[in-house]
């Protein structure tokens, strides 16, 4: 069970994981996104030899786009999605006692359309409150509360960057594989975080893009953050300079921002929440890499005997599952080489 810690813990850092003395196992972390940072800084700060191979990294991948709150979204299997994410939460947890790391834990108020929702059985440890009639907006009919780690993405990234490169690791992004073989045969063992592209470099025709769009808007008095997965989809997260405001939920690999959604987006919050026309600061869109039969974590021999561990296919949860899956393939790792 996870237990609450206060907003008032203090500024305290982040416990990190003692670096290990053997360094002689070489991996490659193929892909930028927040599940190849993750597992990379999990692997160095163990004392794996270890590179990140990109072709995009920082503001350019799908990760960045991404409203970044903790929960299970759009992913499946809840028997193994469930641990993971608990995992993570934890870690975020420890995060947010440090504000330069961009995680902080808030307020979630989850809301329903169509009829009675409540609390799900794994969030019980986070004292979750069913929301009085008062608290419901006139848009929906029900809803409940939990506070969970919002994780600001530029801030997050950038912190993981670089407590990857001071741990030793080496990025390398311009980079495009066709297939996982390309990879160097210096490297022993690959980790293959590669999101969306797992498609293609696998190849893993189960791997579906689902776009989502979202709208950075000018900040404005929200003061929890409120979702609700009921058509159409809609999300505002408060962070600390700005609004997230979504969002879009379709099976497509267009990345191009579509002014029309974007208008669609922020008039459906500005109906439900009440507010004043927001600046439109930014759109952005990424593409979730979800994969039918549910999130693939799990050990493969390439051609010639070289180990891969995948990890991808984590639906809209990406950052909810970072932490979870990272101990997972350092465990694997651990066994493989």
């Amino acid at each position: 069970m996870i237990s609450r810690k206060s907003d008032t813990d203090g500024d305290k850092p982040a416990p990190r994981h003692p670096i290990a003395v053997n360094t002689k196992a070489r991996v490659a972390v193929v892909g930028a996104g927040v599940s190849g940072l993750t597992c990379a800084v999990l692997l160095a700060e163990h004392g794996f030899t270890t590179s990140i191979l990109a072709e995009q990294i920082g503001d350019r991948t799908d990760s960045a786009a991404a409203a970044a709150i903790w929960f299970p979204y759009d992913v499946e299997p809840a028997e193994a999605v469930i641990p993971w994410a608990l995992i993570a939460y934890g870690r975020f947890q420890e995060l947010a006692r440090d504000p330069s790391t961009g995680v902080s834990m808030v307020e979630m108020r989850t809301f329903s359309r169509v009829g009675p929702i409540a609390p799900p059985n794994w969030a019980q440890a986070f004292a979750p409150r069913v929301l009085a009639g008062r608290e419901i907006p006139a848009a929906f009919v029900s809803g409940f509360s939990i506070r969970v780690p919002l994780i600001e993405t530029n801030k997050y990234l950038d912190y993981l960057q670089t407590r990857a490169i001071d741990a030793g690791v080496s990025i390398q992004d311009g980079l495009h594989f066709e297939n996982l073989e390309e990879i160097e045969d210096r490297f022993d063992l690959v980790v293959n975080c590669s999101g969306i592209g797992a498609q293609r470099l696998v190849p893993d025709p189960a791997i579906e893009p689902h776009r989502g769009q979202v709208a950075i808007v000018a900040k404005f008095d929200l003061p929890y953050a409120v979702v609700c997965d009921d058509p159409p989809l809609m999300y505002a997260i408060p962070r600390s300079r700005d609004c997230v405001l979504g969002g879009t939920n379709d099976v497509s690999d267009d990345r191009a921002a579509d002014s029309d959604a974007t208008a669609r987006i922020v008039t459906e919050c500005q109906r439900v929440l009440g507010f004043a026309a927001p600046a439109i600061l930014a759109e952005h869109v990424g593409l979730r890499p979800s994969r039918k039969g549910g999130v693939r974590v799990a050990m493969e021999k390439l051609r010639g005997g070289r180990v891969v561990i995948h990890n991808y296919g984590h639906g809209g949860a990406g950052f909810t599952l970072s932490w979870g899956c990272a101990q997972t393939v350092f465990e694997l790792a651990q066994n493989a080489v």
